[in-house]
């Protein structure tokens, strides 16, 4: 039944694929109204946007392998259920902090799922040109579907309150696990394959432990107290996976892996793509709508252009994988996001439809980044290590997107912190040059003149910031688009396409 419904199996990991990467980054236009209606603070704020994607990577390698042993179906259904609780949860939370109760609870759904929809596909489509078609079709979605979160937030918020861009994800749930009951072709796990919780929990906590330290030295005044113990912690819990994975005759991860260059380089093209699409588009939507005033609606519409060329870019880059070669793919598809992003930045102030263009080459270069990484890694490991190598490719994205919050979203209030200099005359609190949304807020207060200044000195300051996380964002896909360039040239045994891995 799997092999004979095999396109619409696609369809139903794919719109549970859109539902997990659309909550990723589909609170970036409701974030200034969420934070304004909760009273959330920066460091409020920066975890309910980051608590989703450090704990679906952190928990990906346990389940993934669980999955393994349990099976892709059942996981994928039970993922379904809580993330479907989770969602009604989120959409109606009434503190920051339950909101970011719901965020890991969708965070735990979403980990369950995301091996599964990688590893159905892999396992369904047998003929090799349909494979890498359709695993572009999933990068597609992943791709597009992080960047249509802001467009489908700032749509919701339009009309509806902010807890609309989570309760939108009921009605797609219960379709898609009625659905999946129905066709999904119920395969038995391998029973005799361990699930390594105490692995998992290393993983989890090594990363939010890292990630916590970034974000706190990123602040006005970082607490010392606060960011050293939390770096020791992550450092020791990852190095602590790391020796259990190496000694471990079922690893998480099979780090062996990585001497795989093609493996090795769709991983740090997936980091790396993801990371700065989610990074950019933070930054991004705080600047259309905090300094050029725009509606949520109209910011989303004006990052329209990279969802839209990104749903385009997945399956016709899964046609041209098998003549051009994974390695080819990835330098050229980093490398032409970068130029994309520097275009737009030079660009935002000219005729719209230069800027829309430089937006649109940029969606459809990091979808073409995606689907060549997901099919390098996927197809230079061994079938029966299918879903190991999906957690690898998922932890990569959602790893990446999380370091891309945490690194250019520290670096955006870094810049802005640094960069606001307001008048000594002005009695405000020194909240204000944590986030341009709190300095906003907090300059309803003043009187109207005061206000004003506040509001036109805060807004110079996130301009740094945006042009400095922008410069930063495209300086790093460039330099990894060389490094593999030279690794393709290096090993250009390795460098072949993808599909001959899977043979």
């Amino acid at each position: 039944m799997l092999s004979r419904n095999r396109w619409l199996v696609l369809a139903i990991v794919s719109s549970a694929l859109l539902l997990i990467v659309v909550d990723m980054t589909v609170l970036y236009t409701a974030l200034p109204r969420l934070t304004h209606d909760l009273g959330a603070t920066a460091s409020e704020k920066l975890w309910i946007v980051n608590a989703y994607p450090l704990v679906v990577a952190g928990l990906l390698p346990g389940l993934g392998t669980l999955g393994d042993r349990a099976g892709h179906k059942r996981m994928f259904l039970m993922g379904l259920v809580l993330f479907g609780l989770a969602s009604a949860f989120a959409a109606f939370a009434p503190t920051p902090q339950l909101l970011i109760a719901a965020r890991v609870l969708l965070a735990v759904g979403a980990a369950m799922m995301m091996p599964a929809t990688l590893s159905l596909i892999r396992l369904t489509f047998t003929d090799e040109a349909e494979r890498a078609f359709a695993i572009g079709i999933w990068a597609a979605v992943a791709s597009g579907g992080s960047a249509l979160g802001p467009v489908l937030g700032g749509l919701l918020l339009e009309y509806f309150w902010w807890g609309s861009v989570f309760l939108i994800n009921v009605p797609v749930v219960l379709v898609a696990l009625l659905a999946g009951a129905m066709l999904l072709e119920n395969r038995p796990g391998n029973a005799d394959r361990p699930w390594d919780l105490i692995g998992s929990l290393q993983v989890l906590i090594g990363l939010v432990g890292v990630t916590f330290a970034i974000k706190e030295i990123s602040k006005r005044n970082p607490d010392p107290a606060l960011v050293v113990p939390a770096l020791i912690l992550g450092a020791v819990f990852l190095t602590l996976f790391v020796r259990r994975q190496l000694g471990s005759a079922h690893p998480l991860i099979d780090f062996a892996l990585f001497s795989n260059p093609r493996f090795s380089a769709g991983v740090a093209t997936a980091l790396t793509a993801s990371g700065a699409l989610v990074g950019v588009e933070l930054v991004l939507s705080q600047h259309l709508q905090l300094v050029q005033n725009l509606s949520p609606l109209q910011a989303g519409l004006v990052i329209l252009p990279i969802p839209a060329a990104a749903f385009f870019a997945g399956p016709l880059t899964g046609l041209a994988l098998p003549r051009m070669g994974a390695m080819r793919v990835l330098w050229m598809a980093l490398l032409s996001t970068g130029l994309a992003l520097a275009a737009y930045l030079l660009t935002r102030d000219g005729p719209a439809v230069i800027w829309i263009a430089a937006l649109a080459a940029m969606g459809f270069s990091v979808s073409a980044a995606m689907t060549g990484a997901s099919s390098a890694i996927m197809l230079s490991a061994p079938e029966d290590r299918a879903g190991m190598a999906a957690s690898v490719e998922e932890v990569s994205y959602e790893l990446g997107g999380a370091l891309g919050v945490a690194l250019l979203g520290s670096l955006m209030t870094a810049i802005y912190t640094r960069s606001l200099s307001l008048p000594g005359h002005i009695a405000i609190a020194p909240e204000a040059r944590d986030s341009l949304d709190e300095a906003l807020i907090l300059s309803e207060a003043l009187p109207a003149a005061q206000a004003a200044e506040v509001t036109m000195l805060a807004r110079m300051a996130f301009e740094n910031a945006f042009i400095g996380v922008t410069v930063a964002a495209t300086g790093i896909l460039i330099a990894v688009a060389l490094v593999i360039w030279r690794r393709s040239y290096s090993a250009p045994h390795q460098s072949d396409t993808a599909n001959s891995a899977a043979r």
